[in-house]
């Protein structure tokens, strides 16, 4: 068996039993073994976090930047390696991969920079010789659950801004991917993190998460991953009265107008429904067209989407990896049946892939003639599937693509200022993009949704400090 990857409590590396973490591209390939955290280690890394607090709380900026600064160094320097660590996990292909860890270094270097620019306001009283200081501080143990699809990022976009306002850390990692997670942690270690700031507990949300949601001294919950569980950590959270932010899930449309460049409108369709094979909260898999341009559109995605080459994530020919396990490979699957039995015409792949490797490939999916109340077109599928909706114009499109219980991202591909305008003052999504995919974002700016999808204060860029920190107003009489 390979070398136990252990739990970080406390700053001792800790785990006597652990997981087999297999490669989606090749399932007899073995990634590495990662411990799984129990019930009682679960406690002892938010009881040292809990200790931990009130020195880091207080630490000198100089030191969280040096900390944080000295990570994202890391974290570049071995984009490649971790790269091909998150590709073999996840599933993801290598330029994906690579490019996922240097956005994780990118949002680590910006959090150094946050810590020098933490500020508060002084305002003066309405009562004459009074003085008003209004300063933002840290929650306390801030307990963070990442999901699979994004194993480095995500995990930093917590991590990061959590630590540079001065709280301490549980995190538990999707139990699928628990590697990438665990080499941020490492290299944090080594960038000087005092001990009992950080803790890693990995292992299973039955009984890790669990252990972390009933813990009275867990002080706020960042939480990204499914609707059902982001319900489940709201309620438990609102027992405790602590703070809770919640990433959830999408169905997010694209919205393609008569007047739209076909090629950037294949293109931008091709890589917000299929690429990363579609496990992307933003992921675009509604595609909702109008009849001037459908049917030119239509064919040419659907041959776009033949020629997508599936396959090994390593592989430098790969566009599109595999799903991430059997699990939801069958999940896929399962959907396109729904989709045929439910009248949506079947365009475009919908089978397995055999590759030179055994691993979980499935064809990108593309239906057409589906309505906005078929469940392909309203639950969300997580997979390379997506389904053109027909319209008639554009207020019908409009119309159509905030009709979801859902808003993460929605995309329109429009040559149109006046539509482009209007789209971006009147849909209903939290991160709207005009002729670019639905999936890709920066780290220096806001990222949440609406409606089901998120709930609490945003998450990335400087609005994290609406999270991570809580504000206090202070008075002091002069003389």
């Amino acid at each position: 068996m390979s070398e136990l990857h252990k739990n970080l409590i406390n700053g001792e590396w800790v785990g006597a039993d652990g997981a087999e973490n297999f490669n989606p591209s090749n399932i007899t390939e073995v990634v590495g073994v990662y411990a799984r955290a129990t019930v009682e280690e679960t406690k002892q890394a938010i009881a040292a976090a809990k200790a931990a607090f009130p020195a880091w709380s207080r630490s000198g900026i100089l030191e969280r930047h040096a900390i944080l600064r000295k990570t994202a160094d890391e974290i570049l320097a071995r984009k490649q390696e971790l790269g091909e660590l998150l590709s073999r996990e996840e599933g993801k292909t290598l330029p994906e991969g690579i490019g996922e860890v240097t956005r994780a270094g990118q949002i680590f270097d910006f959090f150094a920079g946050e810590v020098l620019r933490l500020a508060g306001e002084v305002l003066p009283s309405v009562r004459p010789g009074v003085g008003v200081e209004i300063t933002r501080e840290p929650i306390g143990v801030v307990g963070i659950i990442t999901p699979w699809n994004f194993p480095i990022a995500i995990p930093s976009w917590k991590i990061a801004p959590a630590l540079a306002y001065g709280n301490t850390v549980v995190i538990k990692p999707a139990d699928l991917v628990p590697g990438s997670t665990w080499a941020i942690v490492d290299i944090l270690v080594r960038a000087g993190l005092p001990k009992g700031v950080l803790n890693l507990v990995m292992g299973k949300g039955s009984v890790v998460g669990q252990t972390m949601l009933d813990s009275k001294d867990v002080n706020a919950i960042s939480f990204t991953g499914s609707v059902g569980t982001g319900k489940r950590v709201a309620a438990a959270s609102i027992e405790h009265n602590r703070k809770f932010q919640l990433e959830m899930g999408g169905k997010n449309p694209t919205i393609v107008l008569d007047d739209a460049d076909l090629k950037v409108a294949v293109e931008t369709v091709a890589q917000s429904a299929f690429f990363s094979t579609g496990q992307r909260c933003t992921a675009a898999s509604r595609v909702i067209v109008t009849e001037g341009i459908h049917d030119a559109f239509v064919e040419a995605l659907a041959e776009r989407t033949r020629n997508l080459r599936v396959g090994d994530a390593l592989d430098k020919n790969t566009e599109i990896g595999p799903v991430v396990d059997p699990s939801q490979l069958k999940q896929d699957t399962d959907y396109i049946e729904i989709g045929k039995g439910e009248g949506a015409k079947l365009v475009a792949g919908g089978e397995r892939v055999k590759a030179a490797t055994d691993g979980y490939f499935l064809q990108p999916t593309l239906f057409t003639e589906a309505t906005n109340s078929m469940r392909i077109a309203r639950e969300e599928i997580f997979g390379p599937v997506a389904a053109v909706i027909r319209v008639k114009d554009y207020e019908e499109a409009l119309a159509t693509s905030n009709d979801t219980e859902f808003g993460l991202s929605a995309g329109i591909v429009t040559t149109s200022l006046k539509y482009a305008t209007h789209f971006k003052r009147n849909s209903e999504a939290g991160m709207v993009m005009v002729n670019v995919p639905t999936a890709g974002v920066d780290f220096h700016v806001p990222f949440g949704g609406r409606k089901g999808s998120s709930y609490g204060p945003r998450e990335q860029g400087r609005y994290a400090s609406e999270f991570f920190t809580i504000v206090k107003t202070a008075y002091t009489a002069a003389g």
